[in-house]
């Protein structure tokens, strides 16, 4: 992100969670996922990391993801926090 790339960024965290604050990319909550996988725009080459608070709800997200098959998808390992963490 730093270096201005564009990133395909899943946030899976709650439409209050993500208004609060978010990087950016595309706000679908955990619980609407298998319903509106279809409509995430992305091919399955694409590689997309998925975000949540912590890393839990993105790694099931994550699998959910592979299951479907898309292949390279990642998890944001220690969420948001630990993202804020890292920047101070």
């Amino acid at each position: 992100m730093q270096k201005g790339e564009s990133l395909n960024l899943l946030d899976v965290r709650e439409p209050v969670e993500y208004h609060t604050y978010n990087i950016g990319g595309k706000n679908v909550p955990l619980s609407r996922l298998n319903d509106t996988i279809n409509q995430l725009g992305y091919n399955k080459t694409d590689e997309i990391i998925v975000i949540c608070k912590v890393g839990l709800r993105s790694e099931t997200a994550r699998t959910i993801l592979v299951d479907k098959g898309y292949q390279r998808v990642r998890n944001l390992t220690g969420g948001l926090i630990g993202l804020q963490k890292l920047k101070q």
